[in-house]
């Protein structure tokens, strides 16, 4: 496994100790003063790309791996009621059996991604949600350790599982392993890049998030075209924004505006040389979005990178009610998005160096409302990709019950596994050392199972 070198751990600590000591006073700026030089890369074979694929508003566990053995979904049918899946229209998404006789089966919608489960490109982590240290049911109740802020809040735990801390969190993890590879890639922008707005799990302490649409880069355009019909206008106006000012402020934003529209013509070169895929993609945004995620990594070595982290994301799962309705064609769009993605990959011949996986604000409710369910804690969720030991599920299946021994209330399942946990397994896939770990996930301390095992 590659591990991060020396050079570059010490090239971020000299920096991250630099910023620390000019404290709160300094201006905002400064953090981003360090990542505009290009560095030199590690060996041009040598690539990897995590990319983390959000579903906003929490994703129902119940409806998405569905209890399939006989027992285990008359318990289920009879706890969600009107929401469950019929277990008839599951038989051709059912996995193996598991320890005890208990099976489990992928929603009907996730079709694809049982033939990948069936390659094994794809595997299931279990109850994996927000957590500070390991934590008992028992220790829940009594409040005996610490727990993860404002539990079962939308902004608070997609800010805890994106950055280890609730909403006003300033980094993230995906960006704090942006900090410790930028140093690695040819041009130190391109390696966290967001296709689908702004997320703080891509934000480091010095990488920040280059975000793109699904179009590609984002052009300042009165300086790409003419300018009022004017050439000379738009000439005008690039040497307006991108000239050297006497001013620190002046000069800063100049700075950075000049390395946007060089990052433009970067990225706009680089993917016009893009041949297109054979692997089609539908035109449903999460689609889109992962287009173009295969683009960026297909043009890597015209951008120089060798680690790059990515950001995709799609929302409409706060599902309080219609979720009978509403939750099936979400989940059609990852099916086809995440199916479509890694043929990509393999198409591309990087399917072993690029990893994908899905995370959500919280899971939801075993319970049913009425016609939804409510806000919960734990959830299942997929790892995708060729280094993948798939076709496996990953941590402990909870019980299928109300008040049971792996639940806080109303089937809102405690998680078994932290979402440190599967971080650090991620990052040291990557080639983030034991040492440099707690600089990505400074509560990882806390565990001592830190590797799950995908790999």
């Amino acid at each position: 496994m590659n591990k991060l070198p020396a050079l570059q751990r010490r090239e971020f600590l000299r920096r991250a100790s630099a910023l620390s000591m000019v404290g709160t006073a300094a201006p905002w700026a400064l953090s981003l003063a360090g990542i505009g030089e290009a560095a030199a890369a590690t060996a041009p074979g040598d690539y990897k790309a995590l990319v983390c694929v959000f579903l906003y508003g929490g994703n129902d566990y119940g409806n998405t791996l569905v209890p399939y053995d006989a027992a285990s979904h008359a318990a289920y049918a009879g706890i969600r009621q009107a929401l469950a899946t019929p277990r008839d229209a599951l038989a051709a998404t059912a996995l193996p059996v598991g320890e005890g006789g208990r099976q489990m089966a992928l929603a009907p919608q996730l079709g694809k991604l049982k033939g990948l489960w069936d390659a094994g490109q794809l595997a299931v982590q279990l109850n994996v949600g927000t957590l500070v240290q390991p934590t008992t049911l028992a220790q829940y109740k009594a409040r005996s350790v610490p727990l993860p802020p404002k539990l079962f809040s939308h902004n608070d735990q997609q800010s805890v599982w994106q950055a280890s801390s609730p909403e006003g969190a300033t980094s993230g993890w995906g960006g704090r392993l942006g900090d410790l590879f930028m140093g690695g890639n040819g041009t130190s922008t391109f390696t966290c890049i967001n296709v689908s707005g702004n997320a703080v799990y891509m934000a480091g302490k010095q990488a920040v998030q280059y975000q793109v649409s699904t179009s590609g880069a984002v052009a300042v355009n009165g300086i790409t075209k003419p300018l009022y019909g004017s050439q000379a206008c738009a000439t005008a106006l690039r040497s307006l924004i991108t000239a050297d000012r006497t001013h620190w402020m002046e000069a800063e934003l100049n700075r950075v505006v000049k390395r946007s529209v060089d990052a433009q013509t970067t990225l706009s070169t680089a993917l016009a040389g893009v041949p297109a895929f054979a692997t089609p993609f539908d035109t449903a945004a999460l689609s889109s979005q992962l287009s173009m995620v295969a683009k960026l990594i297909a043009a890597r070595q015209s951008l120089g990178a060798t680690r790059q982290v990515y950001f995709v994301s799609i929302g409409g799962f706060d599902l309080h009610d219609q979720l009978v309705t509403q939750h099936p064609l979400l989940l059609a769009q990852v099916n086809d998005a995440l199916a479509s993605f890694h043929a990509a990959t393999v198409e591309l011949g990087v399917a072993n160096r690029v990893t994908t996986f899905t995370a959500s604000d919280f899971g939801r409710t075993l319970t049913s409302n009425g016609d939804g369910s409510d806000h919960g804690w734990g959830s299942h969720h997929f790892v995708m990709g060729g280094a993948v030991k798939g076709g496996r599920f990953y941590g402990t299946l909870p019980s299928v019950s109300v008040n049971g021994p792996d639940d806080v209330g109303q089937g809102r399942l405690l998680p078994t596994t932290s979402v440190d946990q599967l971080a650090a397994t991620l990052a040291t896939w990557m080639g983030v050392s034991a040492t440099d770990l707690p600089l990505v996930l400074p509560q990882i301390a806390n565990y001592t199972q830190r590797d799950l095992g995908y790999f």
